[in-house]
Formats: C-alpha cells, sequence, structure tokens
C-alpha cells in the first residue's frame, strides 16, 4: 500500500487504519522528539501533495478485502509521513471516507494550520480531532518544534479556542513532555491558561518512549507527570 499503513494499536486510538496524505516528511514543524526523523521538507505551502482519489482507490481496496479486520477498526486515521492539514483536499477526503465506511474519522495533527478558518472547515466532518500543544511559551515552543519561520504559538492557541467553537466532534489535545524542557511546573501552569480557552474533551499526556529525531532527548519522569496531570485537572490522563 503506497498511502495506508497499518492497521496498528494505539495508545490513544485503538486499534487504527492509518492514511498519509504528504510524502515522507514534509511538514511545517521539525519537532526534535519526531519518531520518524528530521523533516525533509518544511514549509507551509498548502496543496494536494497527494491525489486523493487515489488514497481513497486504495482505502476502498483494503476494506473490500479486509472484512474482519475493519470489523475491529476504532478509526481510520488521517496523520501519516507529515503534517496532513498540508494537504489542500483534507475536507474531501474526510467526506468521501464516510460515503464507503461508518467507522469513525481521526485527524492528527500539529495544530499549527487552526488558525485558518478553511482549514478549521476542512476538519468539521470528523469525528475526532488530536491536535497537539507542547508549550505555550514561545522560546520553548521554537526549542521543541522547530517550526517554519512563520509559525506563531499565539496563533495556533487562537485556532484551538476557533475550533472548539465550530467542531462538533471530539477534540483530544496532547501534550508531548520532554525531561528538563517543557515540564516545568510554571510553564505549565501557563499552559494550563491556554487549555482552559480550547476546552479539550481529554488532555493527553506523552513522552517520547521510540526514537527521536534529536539525539540526548528524554521522557518526563513519572513523578513529575502526576504532578501535571493534577495541575491539568480532571480531563487530563497520561498515556
Amino acid at each position: 500500500m503506497k498511502y495506508l499503513y497499518g492497521p496498528v494499536k494505539s495508545r490513544r486510538l485503538g486499534f487504527s487504519l492509518g492514511l498519509s496524505l504528504t510524502p515522507y516528511k514534509i511538514c511545517n514543524f521539525d519537532c526534535i522528539y519526531c519518531q520518524l526523523g528530521k523533516t525533509n521538507c518544511l514549509t507551509e505551502a498548502r496543496k494536494e501533495y497527494v491525489k486523493i482519489e487515489e488514497v481513497i482507490n486504495e482505502l476502498k481496496s483494503w476494506l473490500n478485502n479486509n472484512n474482519q479486520e475493519a470489523k475491529n477498526l476504532n478509526y481510520i486515521t488521517i496523520s501519516g509521513s507529515g503534517e496532513p492539514t498540508l494537504n489542500t483536499k483534507i475536507g474531501e477526503l474526510i467526506l468521501e471516507i464516510k460515503k464507503i465506511t461508518a467507522i469513525p474519522v481521526a485527524v492528527i495533527t500539529n495544530a499549527s494550520l487552526l488558525n485558518d478558518k478553511e482549514v478549521r472547515l476542512n476538519l468539521l466532518s470528523a469525528n475526532l480531532i488530536l491536535p497537539s500543544l507542547d508549550t505555550v511559551i514561545p522560546e520553548i515552543f521554537n526549542k521543541i518544534d522547530r517550526p517554519y519561520q512563520r509559525v506563531s504559538i499565539g496563533e495556533i492557541i487562537n485556532g484551538l479556542a476557533n475550533l472548539r467553537g465550530e467542531f462538533g466532534g471530539k477534540i483530544w489535545l496532547e501534550v508531548m513532555l520532554l525531561r528538563g524542557v517543557n515540564d516545568d511546573l510554571a510553564a505549565i501552569r501557563k499552559l494550563k491558561e491556554a487549555i482552559d480557552r480550547i476546552k479539550p474533551d481529554k488532555i493527553q499526556l506523552n513522552s517520547p518512549v521510540r526514537s527521536r529525531s534529536q539525539e540526548n532527548i528524554f521522557p518526563a519522569d513519572n513523578k513529575k507527570l502526576e504532578k501535571i496531570k493534577d495541575i491539568l485537572g480532571d480531563k487530563c490522563e497520561i498515556i
């Protein structure tokens, strides 16, 4: 398969079939913890990086030939090897998936383009959106996520807050915590102020356990994770 991967068992989503909407590592972030390695093409350009018709045809073929596995799927997840919202046809893809299957659609995104109303509109037919927000402090954001130069943490927060007001599905916000980088409790309290604006249905604390794009990146320790969970409140879980 060219665009599909899995199904895989995920800590966040259960049994999930993945769809990739960009060639390998086309993204507007170059996150130091990315398990796929360094970003090959750092860009904010939106276009149809892969043909949605080809993705749909591949998905139809998989569903037709894997009836039993399809029955066990919790989600069809749009994510893959780059930032999926860079593909201008993501909204069309979600609608086409809905026509051929009742399996819920999830979108994993770095949230960088959600300040664009068109991008938010593209996502409204999904069942679940899983954006990330690792920090609200610009210096730490630039250190961790290494964004394309025009990406602003303030715009990301605004986009997430606007999405909450427009989207009728679930929002599970991921926070990737790195030891000694963004796990300071004062910084977490500032993050909570933004999360209170965003109003996600869940906050999922994560920490890198697989290979990372940069050396000397370590997961937050368990005691620190528990303290952060307490600060962020009842909707927060450690995954």
